[in-house]
This record gives C-alpha cells, sequence and structure tokens, in this order.
C-alpha cells in the first residue's frame, strides 16, 4: 500500500510534504528492472523525479542523450560502469555520478548481483517516460529475462526529449 502525505497548499502555492516509504512508490517493469517511480513532476511542483531501479547484473539501456534533463545516480547496492561523453567511471555503493543533459551516456550492471539505485532526474518529467514504456510489475522482484524493446525505447524517446545514439555497453 501506497502511503502518501501531502498538507493543504500554502499561500506560496507549494504544497506539504510528499513521503514514500521504502519500498513503495509505483512499480514498474521496465526493460529488465524493477523501477519504482518515488517522485513524480507532479509531486514536486516540476522540480525532479526520482526513481528507483534495481536491474539484474549485465544489464545496460542504449546509450542515449537527454536535451532537457540531467540524471544523477546514488548507487545503494552493486556496481554500475558508466560512459558519460569520453568518460568512464566505475561507481559502487555510495557513489554519485552526475549526467548533464546533452551529452551521451549509458551504464552497465557489473558483477554476480543485480545493482540498486536511485536516479534523480531535473527537472522532473522524465520519469513518465519509464511509466509508458514499461509495465506495471506483475510481482515483487525483477521481470522475467527476455529482449529489451528497442523499438519501444526508440518511439518514446522522441516525445520526452531523449535520443538513442548508441547500443548498451558491452559486456567486459
Amino acid at each position: 500500500m501506497e502511503t502518501t502525505m501531502e498538507r493543504e497548499q500554502t499561500a506560496t502555492g507549494r504544497r506539504g510534504a510528499v513521503v514514500r516509504a521504502a519500498g513503495e512508490g509505483e512499480r514498474i517493469w521496465f526493460a529488465n528492472n524493477l523501477t519504482i517511480i518515488k517522485a513524480r513532476a507532479a509531486d514536486t511542483d516540476g522540480e525532479f523525479g526520482l526513481i528507483e531501479t534495481v536491474a539484474p547484473p549485465g544489464f545496460s539501456p542504449p546509450r542515449h542523450v537527454h536535451a532537457h534533463e540531467d540524471e544523477t545516480f546514488w548507487v545503494l547496492e552493486g556496481e554500475l560502469t558508466v560512459v558519460c561523453g569520453e568518460e568512464t567511471i566505475t561507481a559502487g555503493p555510495g557513489a554519485m555520478v552526475f549526467l548533464p543533459r546533452g551529452v551521451p551516456h549509458g551504464y552497465r550492471v557489473d558483477g554476480e548481483l543485480p545493482a540498486r539505485f536511485t536516479t534523480l532526474i531535473t527537472p522532473g518529467g522524465m520519469e513518465e517516460f519509464f511509466a509508458r514504456v514499461g509495465r506495471p510489475a506483475e510481482g515483487p522482484g525483477l521481470p522475467p529475462a527476455g529482449p529489451v524493446d528497442v523499438e519501444a525505447m526508440a518511439r518514446w524517446s522522441a516525445e520526452f526529449g531523449m535520443k538513442l545514439v548508441g547500443p548498451p555497453l558491452p559486456r567486459p
């Protein structure tokens, strides 16, 4: 059950707190990942969107570039290899990686275990991409492994100001 606490709108036009406890949020199977939308742009007056992702070992989305949003990853568990432009970064638990808009980027989950990380999307709105391309999670964990629907990603990308610019990162 999702718990959202919101106070009445204040004189400044902002609402009060929005709270989603551990494990709460809209649960979506996106590609081979479990994506939990913790905050939408509508929750934050457009300031940001926040998602939590659990991705299996070896997962890598196609390299892509955002026209309108920056992304910030905070790795909670596991290890990611992140490529941002010409830079390659290894990010383990506790690491933060900022990916500026306009710079092609991608990531890969390394190691034997899934990775769990949050993505702060600024400004908000891109979190809707995951809801459109994915589907409601049918269980508590990762979706069954299968091919990633790159055509659906590409189709929806243009609507969200994103462009796929390369293949997923290769496995080491």
